[in-house]
């Protein structure tokens, strides 16, 4: 008995990718994971993250690599009218185009969404990713992670207390942004079920760093008050901070009574309990200082990692601080699944597991316009009229 391949949760969803970077990239990889036909366009010089290395694979940044796998990728030159003409032709099938240009890009080459492709494509979802949208104050500039981790307040409160603003280390607002458009895709595809209509999907960078800023904006409306960076620390929560041991730090995410006491008890610190400082998290919070030195005392005869393997599986969430090689080589990332090999190809897998329709991994990510002509010949152009194309550097393959 032969055992079918499972269908992919968006299998029969065709995506015409014109993003680059990451935060669009990042979306169409999770939902070519789960089964979307995902066309990438680059532009004759390709996406710009090929060039983002080392380390490079072969001729290509391994950034690049991390987020374009299960994609075909087609080299187009939109700069030339065949080129927009291409375009147009991919999407007359297409559910979904991805783009994240500068805003009013589209309109200037004659085909933006609203006055051309939702009458020429009317059941096309459109998900434009920018900086910070097309109008307002900052309309139509340009955004970059890191530039929006500060303008969005995100540095401000990442970095030791002690210390000045910190970007966050990793691209966060990009794949925040990148989550966002795919559930702002996916929201519209299931409302065309309804309506039969596309629409138009807009996602800036500057909404979603914004939207990262729990629970500092709400502390903020509460208070009144601007809170300062506290490092590690929780501003709301206590015992939940980075703590010293006799070996490797740990930390400690404890967040409520029972949790605290079973720590308390686990360390032979009872007396704790009895102190009218941490009775409960709010009286922990304005003693958070006093707690950490009494703790790291009771810490000191343990070593890092063995205390918090035997915390956590007590209840007390808890964890040393792992390295990246580590992280890999756990045997529990393992068991989750989380490493794709294809070939030479290793990559990080989808966090979302479906029981019915899993994630798939059918192909690594695309050399430069490694599937122009297989692409060309689906639209029915035939080798002579692609070879001149190819020739007039309208494509590349």
């Amino acid at each position: 008995m032969t055992t079918s391949i499972p269908r992919g949760a968006l299998q029969g969803v065709k995506v015409i990718d014109l993003s680059r970077v990451l935060g669009g990239p990042y979306c169409s990889q999770a939902l070519a994971d789960h089964g979307a036909e995902v066309i990438k366009l680059e532009p004759p010089a390709g996406d710009e993250t090929r060039g983002w290395g080392p380390p490079f694979e072969g001729d290509t940044a391994s950034y690049f690599r991390g987020i374009n796998r299960n994609k075909k990728g087609l080299v187009v030159d939109l700069g030339q009218a065949e080129g927009l003409d291409l375009l147009m032709r991919l999407l007359e099938d297409a559910d979904v185009l991805l783009e994240n240009f500068k805003p009013g890009t589209l309109e200037r080459w004659g085909i933006g969404y609203a006055e051309v492709l939702a009458e020429r494509f009317p059941r096309l979802i459109h998900c434009s990713v920018s900086g910070f949208g097309a109008d307002g104050p900052l309309g139509g500039l340009p955004g970059y992670d890191a530039a929006i981790q500060a303008m969005a307040g995100l540095m401000s409160v990442n970095g030791e207390a002690q210390g000045g603003p910190l970007r966050v280390g990793l691209p966060v607002v990009d794949m925040v942004t990148g989550l966002n458009a795919l559930a702002g895709i996916l929201l519209a595809l299931h409302e065309r079920e309804r309506s039969g209509r596309g629409q138009s999907v807009d996602i800036t960078l500057y909404d979603c760093g914004i939207s990262l800023l729990h629970p500092h904006l709400p502390n903020y409306f509460g208070s009144g008050r601007v809170t300062p960076r506290s490092g590690n620390a929780h501003p709301n929560i206590a015992p939940y901070d980075s703590y010293r041991t006799g070996g490797e730090p740990i930390f400690l995410a404890v967040g409520n009574d029972r949790q605290f006491a079973r720590l308390c008890e686990h360390l032979g610190a009872e007396a704790l309990l009895g102190d009218p400082r941490f009775a409960d998290n709010g009286s922990r919070s304005v003693h958070r200082e006093a707690l950490k030195a009494a703790l790291e005392g009771y810490l000191a005869g343990h070593d890092g990692p063995p205390l918090a393997e035997a915390l956590i599986r007590l209840g007390v969430p808890c964890g040393a601080v792992a390295t990246v090689d580590q992280v890999i080589a756990h045997p529990h990332t393992l068991h989750r699944g989380m490493l794709v090999e294809l070939g030479d190809y290793r990559g990080i897998a989808s966090p979302v597991k479906l029981s019915r329709t899993p994630a798939q991994y059918r192909s690594p990510p695309p050399a430069l316009g490694e599937h122009s002509r297989e692409l060309l010949d689906g639209l029915g152009l035939d080798a002579v009229c692609i070879d001149d194309l190819v020739r007039r550097g309208v494509v590349r393959g």
